[in-house]
């Protein structure tokens, strides 16, 4: 929640890098001041337009700083990364963007969430830690088809952690996926299984297929 906070100004601290001399809106996050630029948090966040419309004087000045609950002021400095890193400087790690990921769903910057997506999608990431990520943020899921592919293309099977981490309806799909693979796998290598004692898994089935199942079965068309 953002509000304006005129109390505990007391021993805090100013940011080292984001007080800026020029800001226009100060924030206060744990026992820091940021003073920044308002014009990014009102053109690209209707969560921040709202709340400033609420508080017209919040933020002019440290006394009046506008308090930022549920958040450290060292992920906030990652929000204002953002906007104040120079250009082209925008590898960083996983966990960076995770919390770039979330702060900006939390608070609308809906341009830096289709950045922080952007940048998660050039990482590797493991197929279950992207799923209930995307899931739980509410991302597109044909972003998810090459995860769904690997667990399908996995020749062990869900471990019990696993399963605990994804939603059911996911791990039945997965399931569902994995077992129309195979049967596709087994009809098309009929013939050339034939003396084998392993049958076909989903390993074996043609990509192309692997992937039609994958959309068909996640409504990935709807």
């Amino acid at each position: 929640m953002a509000h304006s906070s005129q109390n505990g100004m007391s021993r805090m601290n100013c940011h080292p890098q984001y007080y800026l001399r020029d800001g226009n809106i100060t924030f206060h996050v744990e026992r820091t001041l940021f003073r920044v630029h308002r014009h990014f948090f009102e053109r690209e966040s209707l969560f921040f337009l709202q709340a400033f419309a609420r508080v017209p004087q919040g933020g002019t000045t440290d006394t009046s700083a506008f308090r930022l609950d549920e958040v450290t002021a060292a992920d906030f400095t990652k929000i204002l990364w953002v906007w104040y890193s120079p250009r082209g400087s925008l590898s960083e790690p996983k966990e960076h963007w995770l919390t770039i990921l979330e702060l900006s769903t939390k608070w609308q910057f809906l341009n830096m969430q289709k950045l922080a997506i952007d940048e998660l999608e050039k990482l590797d990431i493991e197929p279950i830690e992207k799923i209930t990520t995307y899931d739980k943020y509410k991302i597109n899921k044909l972003l998810l088809l090459p995860a769904y592919k690997l667990l399908c293309r996995r020749t062990t099977r869900i471990t019990d952690e696993e399963g605990e981490q994804l939603k059911v309806p996911t791990l039945l799909r997965i399931f569902e996926a994995r077992e129309r693979a195979r049967s596709a796998a087994g009809g098309r290598r009929a013939g050339l299984m034939e003396g084998r004692r392993a049958g076909p898994t989903s390993a074996d089935a043609d990509d192309e297929e692997l992937e039609n199942i994958l959309i068909d079965v996640f409504e990935l068309n709807s």
